[in-house]
This record gives C-alpha cells, structure tokens and sequence, in this order.
C-alpha cells in the first residue's frame, strides 16, 4: 500500500471521509459501491465494487461470441476499465477507459460513428488505437450505467451499420439483465 499522508477521523457515525485528491485518482464517484475488506494485519481494505466485474468469465464468452458473429473486435466494460475482449484489441484487457468513453456511456447514448466524425472518441485511456469505426452501446442495470459493450474496426472497407447497433445493444440489454437476476 502506498502512504498518502492524509489522515482523518471517524465521526460519530462511524463515517470516514475519502479525500477529493483521492477519489478523483481512482475514479470514485458519489454514490458508488464500495467493497470493505479486513485483513489478517488489522487494516481495512476499500475497494471500489464492479458489478459487471463479478461477470468476467461470462462477459468474455459473451465478447468472443458476439466478436464471431459481427465480424468486429468486442469489448466490454465496466465503469473504469475493459473487462472482457475478443477479436482484437485484446491489449485493452484490464485497462482503463478513456474520459471521453466513460462521458458518453454516463450519458446513456447509443453512438455509432467513424473516423472523423465528431461523436468519434478515444476508448483507452492510453490512446493506443487505429480504428475506424466504434459502435458504444451502454449496459443498464436496473437504471443505473454499469458498463458499456464496444463494437472496433480497423478496416476501412467494413463498415457499421444498423446491424452492428442492433447487436451491440442486444448484448448491452443482455448482460444488463443479466446483472438484474
């Protein structure tokens, strides 16, 4: 663990109060679930709770099947970062996602858009992409944003279209559902 040199108090409601500096770092946002932890040393662990996460296995079956079908690299991911992928890509596994991506999957919009369009994003935070076409489908569970499924392609000459939106919101609506049960 690293040393932050903040320290704070317990109220009388046993509440402690995570510092802005630190909730912005780790992506915290106000009403996020939190996993606590204790440890055979004594400390307490807070670690920010995926949903989807608890799905990975699944989610990447979902990923490799729904890449088969489309004939595109899939991607799924949680609220932070790339939980599943298949098809290309895969150096996105476990990284985290782009600003730009976690804005428009917040804002519950289906985009499909290509290079040069002005709805085009970045995905990955760290900006490693050569794609032409993405298709961003947010995954809703129970109305809140859990994550997104991402539809990439590298190829000029395969475009997306309604079919690549149907599909990228089928396996949104699915995976949504999913979490629900």
């Amino acid at each position: 663990m690293r040393a932050t040199g903040i320290v704070r108090r317990i109220d009388d409601l046993g509440r402690v109060v995570v510092p802005k500096e630190i909730r912005r770092v780790l992506r915290i946002r106000e009403g996020d679930p939190m996993e606590i932890f204790t440890d055979k040393d004594g400390e307490i662990v807070l670690k920010k709770y995926s949903p989807i996460g608890e799905m990975t296995t699944f989610a990447k079956q979902y990923a490799e099947s729904l890449a088969q079908v489309s004939g595109h690299a899939a991607l799924i991911s949680d609220r932070d970062r790339f939980i599943a992928t298949a098809g290309g890509y895969r150096n996105f596994l476990n990284k985290e996602i782009s600003r730009q991506l976690e804005d428009r999957i917040n804002s519950r919009e289906i985009r499909l858009a290509s290079k040069g369009d002005k709805n085009f994003i970045q995905v990955s935070e760290d900006g490693e992409e050569n794609f032409v076409f993405q298709m961003i489908a947010p995954i809703l569970c129970e109305g809140d944003v859990i994550g997104s499924v991402i539809l990439l392609e590298d190829n000029e000459k395969s475009p997306m279209g309604e079919v690549e939106q149907k599909l990228a919101l089928s396996a949104a609506g699915f995976l949504g559902r999913q979490m629900e049960q």
